[in-house]
């Protein structure tokens, strides 16, 4: 129990701190959404996986053992949901929805904070969120983008272009050449690097807290229930035995196991938003899955100290 103390502590208090703080200070000065993303997106993020990967001693098959289980896991929660929709007899709409709500995650502004404070110190651990964040960008402009433009006749076809636009891939793989040459970086450039790296734990929550701010929920419908057990009980349940089946220990099954648990990802209300698939639910499966995850989140990060 004094384990599970600390980890409320120490790693969720401090986050739902700042999301709150984001929160309150967007309902009182109304902050600009549209800069705090592109601080966020184009400065911030590409910075922290810079610095992750350019300070690990991560090689090429473990990224390959990384990818293997986030593509086995994306495999069973897409399956799994779409036969749940089909049970359930959603219509192709909320269908592609409730399919996002739970196969894509916040990987970055909620898990990449949350995966510095829990593995404070390790470079590894914090290099394997990295790599979370590259697969679950991968996804969300292909799978996530190309299931929620089907509903209507609006072409996918930039989905690619729109991932290829994204700068944490260029400094996954600028990190991945200097780490990989030994490659000093000089003290003048390194050092407003690591400042701008070390921004990002609080920029990214307060953000999150800001896009918060004015959602309500008055009640849980069905679809909401199963996007809150499928995001936040289903996945990490699938991450455990893919995790076992693969052999993973140590740290690699820590960060994995830990990575499978965040709340809904952002880009789900926003595809739902821009492609009007019932918005409104995917702006609270994100809010009450991001709320839920405190207690979830703790209980796996408390069962990854002990499993692995």
């Amino acid at each position: 129990m004094s384990v599970l103390i600390v980890i409320v502590l120490n790693v969720i208090v401090p986050v739902f701190f700042l999301i709150g703080a984001g929160a309150i200070l967007h309902r009182k000065f109304k902050l600009d959404m549209n800069t705090l993303s592109k601080l966020n997106n184009f400065l911030l993020m590409p910075a922290i996986s810079f610095v992750n990967i350019y300070q690990s001693n991560i090689g090429g098959r473990m990224v390959f053992q990384i990818f293997s289980f986030l593509a086995l896991q994306a495999l069973c929660l897409i399956i799994v949901c779409t036969v749940t929709a089909k049970l359930a007899r959603f219509d192709q709409s909320l269908s592609a929805t409730f399919k996002n709500s739970v196969v894509l995650n916040n990987s970055a502004n909620f898990g990449l904070p949350v995966s510095q404070m829990v593995f404070h110190g390790n470079a590894l651990g914090l290099s394997i969120q990295v790599i979370v964040i590259i697969f679950q960008n991968l996804l969300t402009y292909t799978y996530g983008l190309m299931n929620s433009v089907s509903v209507h006749t609006k072409s996918a076809k930039g989905a690619i272009r729109e991932f290829l636009k994204n700068p944490i891939i260029y400094a996954l793989l600028v990190g991945f050449l200097f780490q990989a040459a030994s490659f000093k970086i000089p003290l003048f450039l390194w050092t407003p690097i690591e400042n701008i790296a070390s921004a990002f734990i609080a920029i990214a929550l307060i953000t999150l807290g800001a896009q918060s701010a004015y959602l309500k929920i008055t009640h849980f419908p069905l679809p909401l229930i199963l996007s809150l057990v499928g995001r936040l009980i289903l996945s990490p349940s699938i991450a455990f035995f893919i995790i076992l089946m693969l052999g993973l220990e140590g740290t690699v099954a820590q960060g994995l196991f830990i990575a499978s648990s965040f709340p809904a990802s952002r880009n789900s209300a926003l595809f739902a938003l821009e492609y009007d698939n019932h918005p409104d639910y995917a702006a609270q499966a994100v809010l009450m899955s991001t709320l839920f995850s405190s207690i979830t989140v703790t209980l796996v990060v408390y069962l990854s100290k002990l499993l692995f």
